[in-house]
């Protein structure tokens, strides 16, 4: 058997986990809709959702680094998806007991588990191929992770946005008993097909790098993650990465029902953004590397987003939601491009390096929460899109210089 088709199974599997991830990570915008009129919230406690799904990822990164070396990438996934499970679970008497407490609770247990499939999985498509196509693998399964994200939202809006709603805000909150109860026994089964299946095979850190080569004694030198320049910058570039995709796909839904959007109408704009995202991905699978390479791409991005998010603060009605739509676009490739460019060089510190890299993501936990602030402060969801700007700048300037810098 080729090494090629070796990797394959191993990436199917991979794929079904960022399937997993997709779903229960992109039904949040939704939640944050159903829980602010449920629970009569204002923005910024309504972006709570976020933050407490996201801020996990900040507290349980290096635990899950320690985790995943002690089980390895498989049984780590198998366990990381039970405690999933637990997170799900726990919706149910959330509903019951009426408490958004409970609810956040629910969600920052998700996100525990998903800290640790992450931790896991990002790293394991990055090293599981040549380097110079990892941005193209890690967009396939971006493809996997923004259909889900489709069907969940689509799902969820059907049975949480659409309709007449309850008087009763015990009533609205019982419509997410049956989709967690069936989520939760997805996520046992797919951890227990996980944890037997022959397929998934373990990978070494030390496979990123040949061993004998140049940057293999730069890595022998070196003593801790902190001096790979490329890696903190990477870090904060991933910070404001996330933080400005999670704004784009979670506040769309709010976005448009203060712009005076029916409900009913409004709870598809959060698919919009993952299509665009979606259409990214299958352009980065089909341009990097032959056509395009990963820093390339990562700058168009970067560029794009700049200019999206000016309009958006600009233009009115539904082609300023359109333009949140379009800036899923911009964010498609952003994040299979840090990735190998942060952790490019590390070896034998890859594992603890992309715990790091995974706290970036609590930007999905602060910055939307900032977002909510500032819409409060000046009574404007729309010009608190601004908040934007300045965190693409920074991901321009990774993709221009910091992914270079290989010393302080």
């Amino acid at each position: 058997m080729s090494k090629k088709n070796s990797y394959l199974m191993p990436l199917l599997i991979i794929g079904v986990i960022f399937f997993i991830m997709g779903f229960v990570t992109w039904v949040n915008g939704t939640l944050i809709s159903f829980f602010k009129k449920a629970f009569s919230l204002d923005n910024t406690s309504s972006y709570l959702v976020t933050f407490a799904f996201f801020i996990s990822y900040t507290l349980m990164a290096i635990p899950s680094s320690m985790v995943l070396k002690k089980t390895g990438f498989k049984n780590g996934m198998s366990l990381a998806l039970l405690v999933m499970a637990a997170g799900t679970l726990i919706f149910i008497p959330a509903a019951s007991m009426a408490s958004y407490g409970l609810f956040l609770v629910g969600l920052f247990t998700i996100g525990i588990g998903l800290t640790v499939l992450q931790t896991a999985s990002n790293p394991y498509v990055t090293i599981l191929g040549p380097r110079e196509s990892a941005a193209q693998r890690i967009s396939i399964m971006g493809i996997a992770n923004k259909t889900a994200g489709v069907i969940s939202q689509l799902i969820f809006g059907q049975l949480l946005l659409a309709g007449a709603s309850s008087i009763d805000p015990k009533d609205e909150l019982d419509k997410v008993v049956t989709p967690y109860i069936v989520l939760t026994l997805v996520l046992v089964a797919t951890a227990i097909m996980i944890r037997l299946s022959k397929g998934l095979v373990e990978v070494s850190e030390e496979e990123e790098e040949p061993v004998i080569s140049p940057s293999s004694q730069v890595v022998a030198n070196k003593t801790s993650v902190l001096q790979f320049p490329n890696l903190v910058m990477g870090v904060i570039a991933l910070f404001c990465y996330v933080g400005v995709e999670v704004i784009a796909g979670d506040t769309i839904i709010s976005y448009g029902i203060d712009l005076g959007f029916a409900e009913e109408e409004a709870r598809l704009f959060g698919t919009y953004t993952l299509y665009g995202m979606m259409f990214g991905y299958i352009l980065g699978v089909v341009l990097i590397p032959k056509y395009v390479s990963q820093q390339a791409y990562l700058k168009f991005c970067a560029i794009l987003g700049v200019i999206v998010t000016v309009v958006a603060v600009m233009s009115t009605g539904f082609t300023s939601v359109l333009c949140i739509a379009v800036l899923g676009f911009a964010n498609a490739v952003i994040w299979p491009a840090l990735w190998p460019l942060s952790l490019s060089g590390l070896g034998k510190f890859t594992k603890t390096a992309s715990a790091l890299l995974v706290m970036g993501i609590s930007g999905g936990a602060i910055l939307p929460l900032v977002y909510g602030g500032v819409a409060d402060s000046i009574g404007s969801t729309q010009q608190a899109y601004w908040i934007m700007l300045p965190l693409y700048l920074f991901i321009l300037y990774f993709g221009l210089f910091g992914h270079k810098k290989k010393s302080w």
